[in-house]
């Protein structure tokens, strides 16, 4: 095999591999939702009093989502 060759399928093979581990993180939990997600956990939004995108919380809310 060529080294281009060899190359691509070890880069596709470690894109798989690591979509396969979100996969199984998203499938192991617990409704399938990351914890602090929320936009209006992140401190650059904060700063900007931007609401999330997803649920509309604003900085000083809870997540809705």
């Amino acid at each position: 095999m060529s080294t281009t060759v060899l190359t691509i399928l070890l880069g596709v093979g470690l894109l798989a591999l690591g979509f396969a581990g979100i996969a199984i993180k998203i499938l192991a939990k617990k409704g399938g939702q990351f914890a602090g997600t929320c936009a209006s956990n992140n401190p650059l939004v904060q700063a900007e009093g931007g609401s999330c995108g997803l649920c509309g919380a604003r900085p000083e809310e809870k997540c809705k989502a």
